[in-house]
C-alpha cells in the first residue's frame, strides 16, 4: 500500500501537480511537458480505467519503465493506452500483456520472427485468412494487440486459468521455460507498485 502511495505522489509531481510544501529531496530534473500533456490526455481518455487517479498512476509508472525501450513519448503513451484497453477488454492483466510483449518482440511494432509471426505480440498471419480478414494489418498497433490479447485469453480459458500452460500454448510450445521468462519479467519489470 505504501508503494502505491509513493507512486501516486510521484505521478502527481511528475504530471505537474504542485504540492503545498516542496517535497524533501525532490529531483531538479526538468519535466518533459509534451509527455506530461500526452499522459494527461491518455489518462483522461483511457476508457479501460475506472478511476482517473488510477489511470494517471498506472500510465506514469509504466511510461517511466518503458522509456528506455521506447524513447518516443507519444508512441509510448499510445502503446500503453492500447495495451491497457485491449488487455482489459479481453479480461487480461495489462502488466501480463506487457511482459508477453517484452519477451515476444522487445516492444518492436514491426518485429517478424523466424517463423513469420508479426508485430508486438508476434501473431501468426495465418489467422487473418482463418477468420476471413486477410486485409488486417498485424503491424498496426490496435490490430496486433486485439489479436494477441484475444488469443492469449482463449488459451487461458482453455487451460482453466493456468497461466503457465496458457503462456506455453501462446508461444506454440509445451515448454514451461517460456512462461517462466514471462513471469520473471512480470515480477521484475512490470509488476504494479
Amino acid at each position: 500500500m505504501l508503494g502505491r502511495a509513493v507512486v501516486a505522489v510521484a505521478a502527481m509531481l511528475w504530471l505537474g501537480y504542485t504540492p503545498a510544501v516542496p517535497a524533501a529531496g525532490a529531483s531538479e530534473q526538468p519535466v518533459d511537458a509534451e509527455l506530461r500533456e500526452s499522459l494527461k490526455k491518455a489518462a483522461n481518455e483511457a476508457g479501460s480505467f475506472t478511476d482517473r487517479f488510477d489511470a494517471v498512476v498506472w500510465m506514469s509508472d509504466m511510461s517511466k519503465r518503458l522509456e528506455k525501450k521506447i524513447p518516443d513519448a507519444s508512441f509510448r503513451v499510445e502503446l500503453l493506452k492500447a495495451v491497457h484497453h485491449e488487455a482489459t477488454r479481453a479480461g487480461l492483466q495489462p502488466e501480463l500483456v506487457l511482459a508477453v510483449i517484452h519477451i515476444e518482440s522487445n516492444f518492436s511494432l514491426f518485429a517478424i520472427s523466424s517463423v513469420g509471426a508479426r508485430g508486438l505480440m508476434q501473431v501468426m498471419p495465418f489467422w487473418l485468412k482463418e477468420i476471413g480478414r486477410p486485409d488486417d494489418n498485424l503491424f498496426q498497433l490496435q490490430t496486433n494487440l486485439r489479436y494477441g490479447c484475444t488469443i492469449l485469453k482463449h488459451y487461458l480459458d482453455k487451460e482453466k486459468g493456468n497461466r503457465t500452460r496458457a503462456l506455453s500454448r501462446y508461444n506454440g510450445t509445451r515448454e514451461y521455460s517460456y512462461a517462466a521468462k514471462v513471469f520473471h519479467l512480470l515480477h521484475t519489470s512490470w509488476r504494479p507498485q
